[in-house]
């Protein structure tokens, strides 16, 4: 299941909001401008500052830091930032245009995670290779998925595409010859590990969202606010995927400094 077959539309303040009425194609469980007429999804809008403060959180904070006016960054750090902005913009709004950039910027963090993964160690002409195929093919996917606007298209090819970051991850971690040291490999298997589980149980509350959401707001509408706010699990999953995605990251950043590592030792 996704929400490509679930459309929570109809609430009773859906027409009366800022952005309103909503357009997108998506729309999710929590009652659209409940809260305030300025955010459609309140929670759901809310919690993708999870994804901005992680962002930020590298470029400005940990070892390395360089201060607030010479922020580091990466292609990685600035694809979680822009998602978070772009989901923040969707959520607030329920527009179409702007549900396409949100699962555009889904797309962007995949293929940072995989440039990456697969852009590393092996000879220029190889970086230079892998660098243009995927900044070839994922404009051009996501051109088509706009052009289509299916969104089963894009659930697919996010899919597809983070399974193949999963098996580049597998890869360094249990089949590269010679390895890595084995302190390290231990400690991102862990982080992998934890990295992967936060995402199933994120996609898991997603979907309980989705096939149980008469359910969730008669318990919401029984509990009452705030305690409410903590049965709306699409929330849950922008916190999780967040801090998946963070972890990945951290991740492939280890593996790559370890790689130039041994290039400098050849």
């Amino acid at each position: 299941m996704g929400h490509h077959n679930r459309h929570f539309a109809g609430d009773p303040q859906a027409l009366n909001g800022a952005w309103s009425p909503p357009t997108s194609s998506a729309n999710f469980c929590e009652e659209d401008y409940a809260v305030t007429r300025y955010l459609a999804e309140f929670i759901n809008t809310l919690t993708n500052l999870a994804y901005v403060f992680l962002a930020l959180q590298y470029m400005f904070g940990g070892p390395g830091s360089r201060g607030l006016r010479a922020p580091r960054y990466d292609f990685m750090s600035v694809s979680l930032l822009v998602l978070g902005i772009a989901s923040f913009a969707f959520h607030a709004t329920m527009l179409q245009n702007f549900q396409f950039g949100d699962e555009i910027a889904m797309l962007g963090l995949v293929w940072s995670m995989l440039q990456g993964l697969l852009a590393v160690r092996r000879s220029s002409a190889y970086d230079r290779f892998i660098n243009i195929t995927l900044a070839m093919v994922f404009p051009l996917f996501a051109v088509f998925y706009v052009w289509s606007g299916k969104i089963i298209y894009h659930a697919t090819g996010f899919t597809i595409a983070l399974a193949v970051a999963i098996a580049r991850g597998a890869y360094f971690f249990y089949w590269r010859k010679p390895g890595f040291p084995e302190a390290k490999v231990a400690r991102w298997r862990m982080q992998g590990l934890t990295a992967l589980v936060l995402v199933l149980v994120a996609y898991l509350l997603w979907q309980i969202d989705l096939e149980y959401c008469a359910e969730l707001r008669a318990m919401r509408e029984q509990l009452g606010l705030p305690w409410a706010w903590l049965l709306e699990m699409h929330g849950w999953w922008h916190v999780l995927t967040a801090m998946s995605a963070a972890r990945f990251m951290d991740i492939i950043r280890e593996i790559q400094v370890e790689l130039k590592s041994e290039k400098k030792e050849e």
